[in-house]
């Protein structure tokens, strides 16, 4: 294996930022309540040398790092959100919360802001070293999971004089991430009647739990008229109380309405908020929606991919022993063949059954499929060239979002995966930074797919981080 020349740099910081790792995987905390998560970025920042911001677009658990002097400014995205209710104990390949109905890392975040986090790192001690002129941010971006932390900080501006974005998420298959995700938008919709006497007076009752029933409804019907693309959730935030003999006076439902682009979403979102105002005709009640988040579907750069797939082949697959492959056994044992299915499926490649761990990478021009998800890397991606790296360090087939991804988190495999991701980040940084023709190459290529008009941000002008809102939900 060839060495590029700043993969020495990764693995001089690496065992810091496993540390760092592990300590936010041990304190989860769930969209923008990150703030032990953050204090210990920002602590780790200022210890390795970085000029430290924090408060981010005006959001408290939001933080940069920047580095060095002159030249481009490359920006590495980290996140570090967890998800609620996916509490497990580390290791065990057996369902079994360390506090029932705790948060836990059921989407690698952890490991994402730490190599995130490495790759600067790595990428400043380089630039310090050659004497290379450039610049180095680290980006602490909350809230990825529903909160669009990100899309807040694009309208803010907090990308403006980035050159270069790259970032990357935990997967169990090592690959560039190509393609496109879906758009969506996290709307709450309240439903306020008239409360009353369920038997005595129910007849001057206005029943906002009826409405919010009969909205629900209404959008189950609306699926089949609908793009195939396009999906469309929910959850039940306030069903109006636990009394069955007071006709409920309020209620509230969260959706998330998802499709291929933004303006396609924001019509599908348009006919929602009609079901929701036909089913407070329909009760005599009044509804009030407000847009929590919003994020754009993601633009891929191709001069970027094809750079981050020259130092992912140059690399190889992360170098995994016999020790990770049996631990990943007994994970992956307790997962369906449609799960070892769907993570092969989601790479473009056909279905293995005799790896626990990759041996290889996705090789350049394996078609893949759009992304299911949604996710607000896309709104940097609209305003800054951006490449991502699918990085492995779990179990061939483990479900994203859940209790088996948790278990891995702080596991011998999953830091090497993490090192292995930063290390193909920075080369990847390197790369930008020495080669004047890539960048303009990405400029000119994010130009093209966007068209003339350019980025529209698509959440409502009177939008705020909803801290409020969604911390701790």
């Amino acid at each position: 294996m060839n060495e590029h020349p700043v993969w020495s740099y990764v693995h001089r910081a690496q065992a810091d930022l496993h540390a760092l790792s592990n300590a936010v995987w041990a304190t989860p905390e769930t969209c923008y309540a990150e703030t032990r998560s953050t204090a210990a970025h920002v602590a780790e920042l200022k210890r390795q040398g970085f000029a430290v911001t924090e408060n981010v677009a005006g959001i408290p658990t939001a933080v940069m790092g920047e580095a060095g002097e002159g030249g481009p400014e490359i920006a590495f995205l980290g996140e570090y959100d967890a998800l609620a209710g996916l509490s497990q104990v580390a290791d065990l390949a057996e369902r079994k919360p360390m506090e029932q109905g705790a948060n836990g890392h059921g989407c690698g975040h952890n490991l994402l802001g730490s190599a995130a986090m490495l790759a600067a790192i790595a990428l400043r001690d380089w630039l310090h070293d050659t004497g290379t002129p450039g610049r180095v941010r680290y980006y602490g971006c909350p809230a990825e999971e529903g909160g669009a932390g990100k899309t807040f900080m694009v309208r803010d501006g907090a990308f403006a004089d980035v050159d270069i974005a790259i970032s990357w998420h935990p997967h169990s298959i090592p690959a560039v991430m190509l393609g496109s995700s879906l758009a969506n938008a996290r709307v709450d919709f309240s439903f306020t009647g008239r409360a009353s006497h369920a038997a005595a007076s129910p007849h001057l009752g206005r029943s906002a739990l009826d409405a919010m029933e009969l909205m629900n409804v209404g959008v189950n019907y609306l699926r089949e008229h609908m793009p195939d693309s396009a999906r469309i959730h929910y959850a039940i935030i306030d069903g109006g109380g636990i009394s069955p003999n007071v006709v409920q006076g309020q209620a509230k439902v969260r959706y998330v309405v998802r499709d291929k682009t933004a303006p396609e979403m924001l019509k599908l979102l348009a006919r929602v908020r009609k079901v929701a105002q036909g089913a407070a005709l329909m009760t005599e009640t009044e509804v009030q929606d407000e847009v929590l988040a919003a994020v754009s579907n993601l633009i891929p750069n191709d001069p970027l991919c094809a750079a981050m797939q020259r130092n992912l082949d140059l690399l190889g697959p992360p170098p995994f022993d016999d020790l990770d492959r049996a631990y990943a056994a007994r994970f992956q044992a307790t997962m369906t063949e449609e799960d070892v299915a769907t993570a092969y499926e989601s790479v473009g490649m056909r279905p293995r059954t005799d790896l626990a761990l990759p041996d290889f990478v996705v090789p350049e021009g394996t078609p893949v499929p759009p992304l299911a998800g949604s996710t607000d890397v896309a709104d940097v991606s609209w305003v800054v060239p951006t490449v991502q790296l699918w990085g492995a360090t779990y179990a061939i087939g483990t479900p994203f979002h859940s209790w088996q991804m948790v278990a891995q988190g702080k596991s011998p495999l999953a830091l090497k995966g993490m090192t292995h991701a930063a290390a193909v980040m920075a080369a990847t940084g390197v790369d930008v930074i020495r080669d004047a023709d890539l960048r303009k190459r990405a400029w000119d290529d994010l130009a093209a797919r966007i068209g003339p008009k350019g980025y529209t941000c698509p959440l409502p002008p009177e939008a705020e981080p909803p801290i409020a809102a969604m911390a701790g939900k």
